[in-house]
């Protein structure tokens, strides 16, 4: 019996890799698509406002149809408002500094959330973090530095972009954790594409602008891949630890680097390969000393 457990426990383990590794793979090209839509001269206001009214209807009918509706109901609603605030900054940032970054320079701050998330976690729910997750904290943001100077192969105002966008992502990632004991994922999921599509479609008057039918196709596909990304990422959480499927959220970097070879003719600067090599591996040692304080615990 403990043998089937085992076996059991490694099937779940190497679905969850398999559903990241998917999820990584949609949400790249999600990103790609996402370039190739705001070099076209299309403000992300526009495509958030568009992207939720595919999202928020698809999220609903489904949950409706599996009779889970309830579970879309949040229940800590000024939290759940303030994530979408929050975390509106996050695709809007990320999507802005797309104009003047390549994709991976973009992928590779975005890598910073990790450390961020570090620090809110001692913020906002309390935990102790040691010596060592500090000190792999600031080598990251070394690498972070590194990768932005002499500002990569983008403009600097790329790379503060993104680190907002990074930055809130953290919020969102600490916030969700907080929230996970009273509100369920398919909740905070649905809030936050709400919350970020009622503040694009306020702005939208402003920044509308006239979209040919091979754009309106390339939105409706972002959207699509977004849907799927999303429940892709959640169902690897949901099938294995954390510790065993995180450090595949960097192979976003290997499919970043193809769409900038392929599609954009463009590879990496030395200095964004030293900053990723120092994030990565500064990334990794956060989870690795996070997985060991969770089994002392």
């Amino acid at each position: 019996r403990q043998r089937m457990e085992q076996i059991g426990a490694r099937d779940h383990v190497v679905r969850g890799i398999l559903y990241m590794l998917l999820g990584m793979g949609l949400l790249s090209i999600m990103d790609a698509v996402a370039k190739w839509i705001v070099e076209g001269g299309m403000n992300p206001i526009q495509i958030l406002a568009l992207r939720s009214l595919v999202i928020v209807p698809v999220l609903w009918a489904v949950f409706r149809l599996n009779g889970r509706a309830h579970s879309l109901k949040p229940t800590r609603h000024r939290w759940q408002a303030f994530r979408g605030v929050v975390g509106f900054l996050a695709p809007f940032c990320f999507f802005l500094s797309l104009r003047t970054l390549p994709l991976s320079d973009a992928v590779v701050m975005f890598f910073s959330a990790t450390f961020v998330s570090t620090g809110l976690s001692v913020l906002m729910l309390k935990e102790h973090v040691g010596v060592h997750r500090w000190t792999a904290v600031i080598v990251g943001y070394v690498g972070v530095v590194i990768a932005m100077v002499p500002h990569g192969g983008g403009q600097l105002v790329g790379y503060l972009l993104v680190l907002v966008a990074s930055t809130a992502y953290a919020f969102l990632f600490v916030t969700g954790r907080m929230l996970s004991s009273t509100e369920s994922i398919a909740s905070l999921v649905f809030s936050f594409n709400l919350g970020v599509g009622l503040i694009a479609l306020l702005l939208l008057p402003w920044f509308w602008l006239d979209m040919s039918l091979s754009a309106a196709g390339q939105l409706l596909l972002l959207s699509a891949l977004a849907v799927l990304g999303h429940f892709s990422v959640t169902a690897a959480f949901s099938y294995a630890p954390v510790a065993a499927v995180a450090p595949f959220e960097y192979t976003a970097l290997i499919w970043a680097v193809g769409f900038d070879y392929f599609v954009w003719q463009q590879l990496p600067v030395a200095t964004t390969w030293l900053g990723a090599t120092v994030i990565i591996g500064s990334g990794m040692y956060l989870i690795y000393r996070e997985r060991r304080a969770a089994l002392a615990r």
